[in-house]
């Protein structure tokens, strides 16, 4: 029974990243790890240079296509990809899949950033590229550096993990005010009134209660976006020229 529980209960990420949270390990296993993470920077890096503005999806894993959730998903998807956008996600299933699925049913550029992990996550089939990563923490910073609008829809930890270093990263002003926008006000009614919570004892700002929209609309969210995304930074799809130097190859292979 204890070995059951101990093999249940057993982290099932990168071995590197586990040996690495375990404390500290010998110098020479932490330099290599430095390596690893390094490299996967730059291969992020070289896949989403040329990818154009875009705005990161969020979600649950663990929605199935006849849900609600993944229907809704799909139409989000699609209207990010009306407005100009690349979808961007996780790249797995649930939420995921349907972002990236509604980006490409009405000729949008879907990307993923997936994880490697050995249940749940895997690659959907609505990728124009994705990368597959092992460190979870190199795949959050590349999720949002390259996207000026975050849509938060229902999920797990991962989720509310994102959704609460993007609006710190904001309130701190490591990141732009960039738009973030909970979608779905039924399932994170407690979340809000939680937020609202921090705001009246002060761990938090009132006007920190500015920092995203909480709607169930598609106009709003498309009107959010397109006011402190696009109007705020005169936002404009840039041409970048792919470097020989760098490897580089405009994009345009997975």
């Amino acid at each position: 029974m204890e070995k059951d529980i101990e093999h249940k209960f057993s982290p099932l990420g990168h071995p590197d990243e586990k040996a690495f949270f375990a404390g500290p390990q010998s110098r020479w296993k932490e330099l290599v790890f430095v390596v690893e993470v390094f490299f996967e920077f730059i291969r992020g890096f070289r896949m989403l240079h040329f990818v154009g503005p875009c705005v990161t999806v969020f979600g649950s894993a663990r929605f199935e296509e006849n849900d609600a959730y993944y229907q809704l998903g799909m139409k989000v998807g699609a209207k990010i990809s009306q407005m100009g956008f690349t979808v961007m996600t996780g790249g797995g299933p649930g939420i995921m899949d349907a972002a990236n699925r509604g980006a490409k049913q009405v000729g949008g550029r879907s990307i993923g950033c997936n994880i490697n992990l050995p249940f749940e996550q895997h690659p959907n089939l609505y990728l124009d590229k994705w990368m597959n990563f092992n460190f979870f923490f190199v795949r959050k910073v590349l999720l949002s550096k390259y996207s000026f609008a975050f849509v938060v829809m229902p999920g797990g930890f991962g989720t509310l993990d994102e959704f609460f270093e993007a609006l710190t990263l904001i309130q701190t002003k490591v990141m732009k005010p960039f738009p973030v926008v909970l979608f779905c006000s039924d399932f994170h009614t407690h979340l809000f009134e939680y937020i609202q919570k921090l705001a009246e004892v002060g761990t938090i700002d009132k006007n920190d209660l500015n920092l995203f929209l909480l709607t169930d609309s598609l106009e709003e969210m498309e009107n959010h976006i397109q006011r402190f995304a696009i109007d705020s930074y005169g936002l404009k799809r840039k041409t970048s020229v792919p470097s020989l130097l760098f490897g580089e190859n405009g994009g345009d292979h997975k």
